[in-house]
């Protein structure tokens, strides 16, 4: 039943996002509320059965990353945009902030992968959507950046194949105060 419920927040975010970016000339402005509309609407019709989870906000990266690359827009330029509404569209609908970062975060990395874009910069890019999508709600952006990096940082170890020392030193060149962090978790 989960599984099958993911799977239509992916392909309903993917169709809102197609439809929503088909003929848009500047898709960058247009992405992170195109993804957070797109959130909203599929999950509020997703039901009561969807209230925590990584799953949700992961599925709706993974659908808008599918979105994009239907109609062609390059992934590195849009990764901070979706990752930003897909924060901002989980958050609105109920997802803590923890969970809706980490999913965002961590799907982004691994769609990254899996279409052969450079991790360090889907990284950074991811890292500073979701810290923007949580400042546009209200929420906790010196969390929100803790739990990107460690969100960012455990993917990368998921992935392997040197993928760690890459985002590691991507975000600490990129992300202010994220060699801080990194050390405080080196730490415990």
């Amino acid at each position: 039943m989960a599984l099958k419920i993911l799977n239509q927040i992916v392909k309903g975010v993917t169709g809102g996002i197609t439809a929503t970016l088909k003929g848009t000339a500047d898709v960058g402005s247009t992405i992170v509320k195109s993804v957070k509309d797109a959130a909203v609407t599929t999950l509020k019709g997703a039901g009561e059965l969807i209230v925590k989870g990584i799953q949700v906000p992961a599925s709706i990266v993974k659908g808008a990353i599918d979105g994009i690359t239907n109609i062609g827009v390059s992934f590195i330029q849009a990764i901070k945009g979706i990752v930003n509404g897909a924060v901002q569209g989980a958050m609105a609908e109920g997802i803590e902030q923890k969970e809706a970062v980490t999913g965002a975060v961590q799907q982004a990395l691994f769609s990254a992968k899996e279409l052969g874009e450079n991790l360090g910069s889907a990284a950074v890019e991811s890292v500073k959507g979701a810290i923007s999508g949580v400042k546009q709600v209200g929420g906790d952006t010196v969390g929100a950046s803790k739990t990107a990096i460690v969100a960012a940082l455990d993917a990368a170890k998921e992935i392997g194949g040197g993928a760690t020392e890459v985002v590691r030193n991507s975000l600490t060149e990129s992300i202010e105060g994220a060699k801080k962090i990194m050390d405080e978790i080196k730490k415990s």
